[in-house]
């Protein structure tokens, strides 16, 4: 199979950031995916529907003339996010709630403490229709960095299931074979994404003959036993697995720097490197159910009527991007893809 056509994809898990970043990263996204779930750990974070819409009005103003791109907006969730926002944002067009434990990565410091404080917003939430969109790692001195998201797993996410038996929850950028088995058993409630570096890479790339800072994000990279995990059950065939790429741009001083930010940017070769994946797993006649269709059946909305085609090309990926006065460096900046995009269709 040298060339392969799908239903414009979309990326349920994205940071697109704010200004001159925005500005810069919103197109790359646009070009390849239909919609994207957006996250919303800005400084302030995003915490009401009023500033979620006001936020994608920023959005759309910074994409291309005419582009269709959809940004689905999301709240970040507090120890004092009030109940009756949860009615509110379903009603203004919020596609979901993000749950970041205070302290596990970028933009988190306002993130929920103990979310047994948030029980009354999660029954709102319940009510409301509204998914938990969880970054999966409880974070304590007492916890290895590599084993947050099996803690996280066992004390808060089995019992937040247990006690909101209509909640549901996706479990974000799954980095363990634990959250691999999870999202991939009969809970009709649980989904989760998978990005394009915890499929294709793990500690050993992060760490191995030196530190290299643009394969750094948060949840870290695993032990390879983890991402071969990860790449079964991405590669399944499961209907709630699915597409999220957690691109996250920092300028390269920032990561390049005593005290690096966490976070990959893919969002340009996002596709190319998931195609990559499967076709490694010999499964690339699953990729169209995994970007394309599994991700809308779970939030309830169409599947995109444009598609989007894939042929096998060697292709160069840019050594940086400008954003602003700031450089950006890519995902495997200054190497190639074995797949690139050809085309896009119109229904």
């Amino acid at each position: 199979m040298d060339t392969l056509t799908i239903p414009r994809p979309d990326d349920w898990h994205l940071h697109l950031r704010d200004g001159e970043m925005l500005r810069a990263v919103a197109p790359h996204s646009a070009a390849v995916f239909g919609r994207a779930i957006v996250m919303p750990n800005l400084t302030p974070p995003v915490t009401t529907t009023e500033a979620a819409l006001a936020y994608r009005e920023r959005i759309l103003d910074a994409l291309p003339t005419g582009s269709p791109f959809q940004p689905l907006m999301t709240l970040y969730l507090t120890d004092q996010t009030p109940p009756g926002e949860m009615e509110r944002a379903a009603a203004g067009g919020v596609h979901g709630i993000k749950l970041y434990p205070a302290g596990a990565t970028t933009n988190s410091a306002s993130g929920v403490t103990d979310l047994r404080r948030c029980e009354e917003t999660l029954a709102a939430m319940e009510a409301a229709g509204l998914p938990l969109l969880v970054h999966g790692e409880r974070v304590g001195d007492d916890i290895d960095i590599f084993d947050r998201e099996a803690a996280f797993i066992d004390t808060v996410l089995l019992p937040l299931l247990a006690r909101h038996p209509r909640l549901k929850v996706v479990l974000e950028h799954v980095t363990t074979a634990a959250g691999a088995e999870l999202v991939t058993g009969d809970d009709p409630r649980l989904a989760g994404t998978f990005t394009p570096q915890h499929l294709l890479y793990d500690r050993n790339h992060l760490l191995a003959g030196g530190l290299r800072p643009h394969y750094y994000c948060m949840p870290i990279l695993k032990r390879r036993r983890d991402r071969e995990a990860l790449l079964e059950a991405a590669t399944s065939g499961h209907p709630r697995v699915f597409l999220g790429t957690d691109s996250a741009p920092h300028p390269r001083h920032s990561k390049e720097s005593s005290c690096g930010c966490a976070g990959c940017y893919s969002a340009p070769i996002a596709l190319p490197l998931y195609a990559e994946a499967f076709e490694a797993a010999g499964a690339l006649e699953r990729l169209e159910a995994f970007a394309s269709r599994n991700g809308p059946a779970f939030y309830g909305l169409p599947v995109n009527e444009e598609t989007i085609t894939l042929e096998r090309r060697e292709t160069p990926v840019p050594v940086s991007y400008t954003a602003g006065n700031a450089e950006l460096i890519p995902l495997r900046a200054g190497g190639t893809t074995a797949w690139r995009i050809a085309v896009s269709h119109s229904p």
